[in-house]
């Protein structure tokens, strides 16, 4: 019996099979010449026994909720990340940050397990008089401080970028908390991080083009508001330097540092792109705008993640999460017509004096001075004429970017003080009648008029205060008692501003327990079906309770199964991460 024959194609189906393993195998030794050319560069070599262990890449999207990243994806925004989820090779899965909804909290929460005492992005410590604002690298150091003793970061030995926490990773940039306080580029041989651009003309010519486009739309839109009245934006604008350095030089570079640091094997990754949440602010969680912000933050994810396949040194998993999500707003102020603040100092009918901070300072901002900083470590360390172009460039930047104003030491020392801090719709309320923090009968006592305002202002919907073991929420129509995970209501349960009360309600104890969360803590109301009131001029907020900020996404290996569903704050994810990754970094 004669074999069968093989079919006529077989040789050619050969032939390609063998030109297209050369190519890979060209494609291959081009990536490893190129990536060790700027590993050299840079005076960052492959890690020793990068094959040992298995790493993780940990991509934060800032402020994306489950719900808009849904509708992104369903809108085409998103074509990367979902098709990761069609090839069944990753699970995207709803999960509760916790409170306060506000990325200083949650980043702790998962690099350290740890967010006690961070009730919101901006707070006062009325024992040292002192503003804490969650923009300082001398704050954040002293929180991160505080929240690792005892808890190791789970980038230990990795790499953190553009975040507020650097986890004990190894090399930090642009990472607010980062402890050494070293300039990264002195670090890492001067003017090498910059062969980024050099090395690349065609990343130079990208960068150029999207920040032209930037400016030109910007400008467009302001001129747009000039010439018709009924367009113009009624809320504050991000500076369009200040979008450019987020969305596209930023971006850039954290991309550029997380595939250096595949190529070299470190054992952990995570980087936070945090344009969405810049423009979400300003033009809605779900506008065109900031949807297209996130499409430019898919398509770097998918860069990273073709290295990632490419350049196996280590073998990684990926992660792509949000911190919290966005609830669509409208502002206080816009509503009627003063802040918080402004309306507490109206009704309490006595001389008081006022001191409320809400926004005033843009974290692109500061990560632009930290920047200017990188930018001046390197002149020093250039020669006469090579440092002109940078001077030029830092005297240029520093022209347009506002410095940063550090408040921490302005002494309030009347009793009469009043301190309000505005973290999107919470507001944290402080009386200096005392060093500690009052009671809520202390407070009816001493400003008897003030709560029962509070609770009739139809922009509140809930206040929250201590009573001995107690926290106690307030709403229009009824209060809730809280202790040891049990809830008392009488009347309407003003839990009923988040969706999940039973679980708000820990939550909300949780934030209460905290040594400088304020005398009275005041969420912001809905002021219409699905839209909240927020305290700063923002049409997307977060930092308070209800709607989708409090519910950010993940997406995770589809091999490894994540606890997404049970988690009601971010310390529930630190044990996924330490047990997966951080054990074998310590053995």
């Amino acid at each position: 019996m004669t074999a069968p024959s093989a079919p006529p194609d077989s040789g050619i189906a050969w032939h390609l099979r063998k030109i297209l393993d050369i190519s890979e195998r060209i494609s291959r030794a081009y990536r490893a010449r190129k990536y060790r050319t700027w590993a050299k560069a840079v005076g960052r070599g492959p890690e020793a026994h990068a094959e040992n262990a298995r790493g993780f890449i940990l991509i934060q999207i800032d402020a994306l909720s489950y719900v808009h990243f849904l509708k992104a994806q369903e809108l085409g925004y998103t074509p990367f990340l979902s098709s990761l989820m069609q090839r069944g090779e990753a699970k995207l899965a709803r999960w509760r940050c916790g409170q306060p909804t506000s990325t200083p909290a949650v980043q702790a929460g998962i690099l350290y397990g740890e967010n006690y005492d961070i009730p919101a992005f901006r707070w006062y410590e009325k024992e040292r008089r002192a503003s804490v604002v969650c923009k300082s690298p001398v704050f954040m150091a002293e929180v991160q401080r505080r929240i690792s003793e005892g808890h190791p970061g789970i980038l230990l030995g990795g790499s953190s970028y553009v975040n507020m926490f650097d986890g004990d990773a190894a090399l930090s940039l642009l990472t607010l908390g980062s402890s050494g306080r070293h300039r990264v580029f002195e670090n890492m041989r001067g003017v090498g991080f910059l062969m980024l651009l050099a090395l690349s003309p065609y990343r130079v010519v990208m960068i150029l083009a999207r920040a032209i486009w930037e400016y030109l739309e910007d400008l467009w839109e302001r001129l747009r508001g000039l010439l018709y009245p009924s367009l113009r934006r009624r809320y504050a604008q991000p500076s369009p330097i200040l979008r450019i350095a987020t969305d596209v030089v930023f971006r850039e570079v954290q991309t550029f540092a997380a595939i250096l640091d595949v190529y070299r094997g470190v054992p952990s990754i995570y980087t936070n792109f945090n344009s969405y949440d810049d423009v979400a602010h300003h033009y809605g969680a779900d506008s065109r705008k900031a949807f297209r912000a996130l499409r430019g933050i898919d398509k770097q994810i998918q860069r990273i993640d073709r290295v990632r396949r490419l350049w196996t040194r280590r073998k990684y998993d990926l992660y792509v999460l949000s911190d919290h999500g966005m609830t669509p707003s409208l502002p206080f102020k816009h509503l009627y017509g003063q802040t918080p603040g402004e309306w507490i100092k109206e009704n309490l009918r006595e001389p008081v004096s006022l001191d409320e901070m809400a926004a005033g300072e843009d974290l692109a901002a500061v990560r632009m001075n930290v920047l200017l900083d990188e930018l001046k470590g390197l002149e020093e360390r250039l020669g006469p004429r090579q440092r002109i172009p940078l001077i030029r460039m830092r005297r240029f930047l520093r022209n347009r970017v506002p410095p940063i104003v550090d408040r921490s030491d302005w002494d309030l020392t009347r009793r009469s003080d009043i301190v309000v801090r505005n973290s999107g719709s919470a507001a944290h309320i402080y009386f200096n009648v005392a060093p500690r923090r009052l009671k809520l009968s202390e407070i009816t006592l001493i400003y008897p008029e003030l709560l029962q305002g509070l609770l009739e202002h139809p922009g509140v919907g809930m206040i929250v205060a201590r009573e001995e073991e107690y926290t106690v929420a307030l709403g229009k129509r009824g209060r809730a008692l809280i202790t040891d995970g049990s809830v008392e209501t009488e009347g309407e349960n003003p839990l009923r501003l988040a969706d999940e009360p039973d679980i708000a309600a820990t939550q909300i104890d949780y934030l209460a327990s905290f040594p400088h969360s304020g005398d009275l803590i005041v969420f912001g109301g809905w002021c219409r079906p699905g839209v909240l009131v927020s305290f700063e001029d923002q049409i997307s907020t977060h930092g308070g309770l209800g709607g989708p900020q409090d519910y950010p996404f993940l997406i995770h290996p589809s091999g490894l199964s994540a606890p997404a569903d049970a988690i009601t704050n971010s310390r529930q994810l630190y044990p996924f991460f330490a047990d997966q990754y951080l054990a074998s970094k310590e053995a």
